[in-house]
């Protein structure tokens, strides 16, 4: 056997340790840790735009927009209001992050075990089935950190205990006026049998809406991320030089962490908008409980609703602000990641 490959053989067996495994999670947890802290505030404002709460879309007859919006949470509940449901979104990201980015490699190694079949589709299936696992496994804990981050008016201090019992709660039968018990739809019946489904309210928008924005996300950030490399560095995104080009200088001198923004950014962008309609119609499913805490609405009735409010355009409110949001927290989350995977050894 080759230098060569022995070489590719050992780092085959290396990616598919336990040691590998635990070092990928922690890279990706930590990155999603910190990208997620550094937008927690429009990350709130967003979370009120989208679940269309009229004191934060319009006040005094005018539409409010982000910095008006986040003065008014200032202004009403001091500094730390921005940050409300964040100690959710920390129990939240971390297992969420790390199963995502450890799942992505996994998939990145089986899929696409040599260069050359590194395709777009690949990369596309590897993203997508990375960002519906972590989904999977975390999406309660995302349900309660929206529920934290939305229930500001009746409750603007409740605790995250106090939230999980509301939703642990919500759909059983109700007493009437005159004493008469409701009778519950076949929907509400099935939450009373299987409790744990209140806490999946949303969750057929959100693993839809994680196909394309995980899939597109990965796919983008890591051809945007080779593109920039070949072209400014002349290496390839594990910096080694290409081909070559081993003694010729780089066009520009960029950090690696710059390239990692820049094309994390870009993968926020594209992948916020190919996902947003079906993440406004989550939002809607999962703040549905303290609207109407009897029933459960589906996924078709939620977006029939929508509609009637404002046409398609109801579809794509607090876009702007998601632009604001995804773009630095993708960048951010990308570069981190990279950082820590380089850091680690991995």
């Amino acid at each position: 056997m080759s230098s060569s490959a022995e070489k590719q053989s050992r780092s085959k067996r290396e990616t598919r340790s336990w040691d590998y495994v635990l070092r990928s999670g922690a890279a990706g947890g930590i990155a999603g840790c910190v990208a997620k802290t550094a937008i927690a505030p429009l990350d709130r404002v967003k979370i009120l735009f989208q679940a269309a709460s009229p004191e934060y879309q319009k006040y005094s007859g005018k539409w409010l927009g982000v910095i008006d919006a986040g003065r008014k949470i200032v202004h009403e509940q001091g500094i730390l209001g921005l940050f409300q449901g964040h100690s959710a979104t920390l129990l939240r990201i971390f297992p969420y992050a790390a199963v995502k980015y450890m799942a992505y490699d996994a998939f990145h190694l089986a899929l696409m075990p040599t260069p050359q079949l590194e395709t777009n589709l690949r990369l596309f299936i590897a993203g997508s089935l990375s960002g519906m696992l972590s989904v999977f496994f975390t999406y309660p804990l995302e349900l309660i950190r929206v529920r934290l981050a939305f229930d500001t008016r009746a409750h603007p201090h409740k605790s995250l205990w106090a939230v999980m019992s509301t939703i642990y709660h919500e759909g059983a039968p109700t007493v009437s006026a005159d004493g008469k018990v409701q009778q519950m739809n076949r929907t509400s019946a099935t939450l009373e049998s299987l409790p744990i489904l209140k806490f999946y309210r949303g969750f057929t928008a959100t693993l839809l809406g994680m196909i394309p924005y995980a899939g597109t996300s990965f796919l983008v950030f890591g051809r945007c991320k080779s593109a920039l490399y070949h072209t400014f560095l002349h290496k390839e995104t594990n910096g080694q030089p290409l081909p070559g080009y081993e003694h010729v200088k780089p066009v520009w001198h960029l950090n690696r962490t710059v390239v990692d923004l820049t094309a994390g950014a870009l993968a926020g962008a594209i992948s916020q908008t190919a996902s947003y309609p079906l993440e406004v119609i989550r939002r809607r499913q999962q703040i549905g409980g303290i609207i109407n805490p009897s029933s459960m609405m589906t996924m078709r009735e939620t977006a029939e609703l929508i509609y009637q409010t404002n046409g398609w355009r109801s579809f794509y409110v607090g876009l702007s602000i998601g632009y604001i949001k995804v773009m630095p927290m993708t960048a951010i989350s990308f570069a981190v990641w990279s950082a820590m995977k380089r850091k680690l050894g991995i």
